[in-house]
């Protein structure tokens, strides 16, 4: 039995990567997962790890390159679709253009060729100003066809009170869910 294309999109929510790859690689048992970096992924440096190591953990879960620019991701069109996109972590900025129509980067890009297809988009949020200056995006999003979000919850409600994270161990349910054009709920725990 064939596996599903799952595309796989990181951006820049640094912090969050340990825990995105080890939902990558539990979506790897049962999807044929294609990776996708934004831009500041492939090149930034941070104290939670190198983008060149990120690359190679990545490489060796999909067992493939990551798709890495603009031109590369806009074949996941009706051209070459995927069965359904998964963008973990999302960031604010990303969300914020996905809600606006701006395709300015790979992982907007993804998205963008990915809805042209009436697929389904699975958003696993991680922006510190999500309840301030994004929250209109998530709502714009919420109410766009086939878009949905893993539930997601405050992570520090006390020093980042605007801020929420996708519970990412709910990951694979929501992208599940997805597939049936369902949004699991409950959305903000």
């Amino acid at each position: 039995m064939t596996k599903k294309r799952l595309g796989f999109a990181m951006c820049g929510s640094y912090c969050t990567h340990r825990r995105a790859l080890d939902v990558m690689r539990t979506l790897a048992e049962q999807y044929d997962i294609v990776p996708v970096l934004s831009e500041n992924v492939t090149k930034t440096d941070t104290r939670f790890g190198t983008a060149a190591l990120l690359q190679e953990q990545i490489r060796g879960i999909c067992g493939r390159e990551p798709v890495i620019s603009i031109v590369q991701a806009e074949r996941f069109g009706p051209s070459d679709p995927l069965d359904l996109l998964l963008i973990c972590p999302c960031t604010g900025n990303t969300a914020a253009k996905l809600a606006n129509g701006i395709t300015d980067t790979t992982v907007t890009m993804a998205a963008k060729a990915h809805l042209r297809s009436d697929r389904p988009l699975v958003i696993a949020l991680a922006s510190n100003d999500a309840m301030s200056a994004n929250f209109s995006n998530i709502g714009t999003l919420l109410g766009r066809k086939n878009v949905y979000f893993v539930p997601m919850k405050q992570d520090d409600p006390v020093k980042k009170p605007h801020s929420l994270v996708a519970d990412f161990a709910k990951c694979p349910e929501a992208v599940e869910k997805a597939e049936q054009n369902l949004q699991l709920r409950p959305l903000f725990l």
